[in-house]
């Protein structure tokens, strides 16, 4: 771990030495040892990919394997394999894809993944809690309570983005990739994933948009994503021009805008789709809604995030607080769950 520390240090230090200027040189940071202990991070438990090699099976020939690895990518010769399709339940009807790479695959993300994280969190927001590290759930629901309750911010634009690991544009994600990122092993790799087929029921194909969910580089790249889409349009365009207070809290695609006034509200909701829509990204045209915390009791009292239903009441102390309670959707989900476990 402390070695592991070190090169993310090392990659840190260099990118707020060069903060307007992509970095090159990455892929010497990836060393066999490196791809070692990444490989010994993996869950041993998860399903194998399209070689149907599991973790336990890889261990055995992984001494022959990772010079080999390591040789093919500092080479430009692996090849990415394709992913493997699954579907896992997602509420009562519906059910979201789940790509799953091959053992080696992962390894070789994982690694990359490495070398990547600190030049982004260098420059990531403060409310994107999203895919990274020490940054949950939790402190994002946290960081939501602190600015309704005591910024007095009650008006909620609650969003929905359509698809969005299936949306990605490969050509923007590239252009954004290019402001940081000029490695060109690094970037070759990254392609190579990006046009890697899709194996599901025995049929092969090419996606020319999106990035699967389940490979380990593939949220990384998301946030990525949103945070140029969003994330610095957001913080750095909008709010300097609206009147009153306003905040944005992110979860990977999940996010909630909040405003002191409802007339930033409005001229914010009048260009969020036109935005999304210039990047290849759609928000949902009757799930994104605003929501006015002010006034309950004429409809729209609350909104879902994170698993929570959020919506005003009082504290001990007779204060307005916004509080919480498991969403309908995922209590539902729960009973369900336990009456087939039983």
């Amino acid at each position: 771990m402390e070695e592991m520390s070190t090169v993310e240090l090392q990659i840190a230090e260099r990118a707020r030495k060069f903060k307007e200027e992509p970095l090159t040189n990455l892929s010497q940071f990836i060393t066999q040892d490196m791809l070692y202990k990444e490989f010994m991070k993996l869950n041993k438990y998860s399903s194998a990919g399209t070689d149907e090699q599991d973790w336990f099976d890889y261990s055995q020939v992984i001494e022959q394997r990772l010079p080999d690895l390591l040789s093919e990518y500092k080479s430009g010769r692996y090849k990415a394999p394709p992913v493997r399709r699954v579907y896992i339940q997602k509420g009562k009807t519906d059910k979201r894809p789940l790509g799953i790479p091959t053992i080696e695959d992962k390894v070789l993300q994982s690694a990359v993944r490495r070398v990547l994280e600190p030049i982004y969190e260098g420059i990531f927001k403060d409310f994107s809690y999203g895919f990274r590290p020490n940054r949950s759930c939790h402190k994002a629901i946290e960081y939501m309570f602190q600015q309704v309750s005591f910024g007095g911010m009650r008006y909620i634009i609650d969003a929905d983005i359509q698809n969005y690991f299936g949306s990605i544009n490969h050509g923007q994600l590239r252009s954004f990739l290019d402001q940081r990122v000029k490695d060109g092993k690094v970037r070759k790799m990254q392609d190579k994933w990006l046009k890697a087929g899709i194996l599901e029921d025995g049929t092969l194909s090419y996606p020319e948009e999106g990035t699967p969910q389940g490979g380990i580089v593939s949220p990384l790249l998301s946030n990525i994503y949103l945070h140029y889409v969003l994330d610095e349009w957001f913080s750095e365009v909008i709010q300097p021009r609206l009147k009153g207070r306003s905040f944005i809290v992110r979860y990977a695609d999940d996010f909630v805008l909040g405003f002191e006034k409802a007339d930033d509200a409005n001229r914010v909701m009048e260009v969020l789709f036109k935005r999304f829509d210039k990047y290849f990204l759609r928000l949902h045209p009757e799930k994104t809604r605003m929501i006015n915390l002010n006034k309950p009791e004429r409809g729209n009292r609350s909104f879902d995030f994170l698993g929570f239903t959020h919506y005003m009441g009082k504290s001990r102390k007779g204060k307005p607080v916004l509080k919480r309670k498991t969403s309908k959707k995922k209590y539902t989900e729960a009973l369900n769950k336990m009456g087939e476990w039983l």
